[in-house]
């Protein structure tokens, strides 16, 4: 005996957002489940590398999910990655020594050439 499937949903188009299963009920029927979209785990901004922490969902869902579970307590948490973060704040900090060695050098010229007029 051949059972015939009816969709559920009234869409009949083998679209991305209308895949189906066809599952075996308890009751003996057979019936078609819908399968929901894959769920993209977030990356990283600077390197594309995959954000540990951080609970994959489709955006739907992510807006209805709580705060701690969509972003990590640290600067650009949620969005870049610890070593990205880690090298921004390097690079920040040798950038302000590169400053003020050169300050100290701007200083030391002024200082010399005082001396020897």
């Amino acid at each position: 005996m051949v059972q015939r499937l009816t969709y559920r949903r009234r869409l009949s188009y083998n679209t991305k957002s209308n895949r189906r299963q066809v599952v075996r009920t308890p009751g003996g029927k057979l019936v078609y489940q819908y399968l929901k979209k894959a769920k993209k785990i977030p990356r990283c901004g600077n390197c594309k590398e995959k954000l540990r922490g951080i609970q994959p969902a489709r955006p739907q869902e992510r807006s209805r999910m709580c705060r701690r579970k969509k972003t990590v307590k640290r600067v650009y948490g949620g969005v870049m990655c610890h070593k990205c973060v880690k090298e921004r704040i390097v690079r920040a900090f040798l950038i302000e020594e590169q400053k003020i060695v050169l300050k100290v050098m701007k200083a030391q010229q002024i200082s010399t050439k005082g001396k020897k007029a």
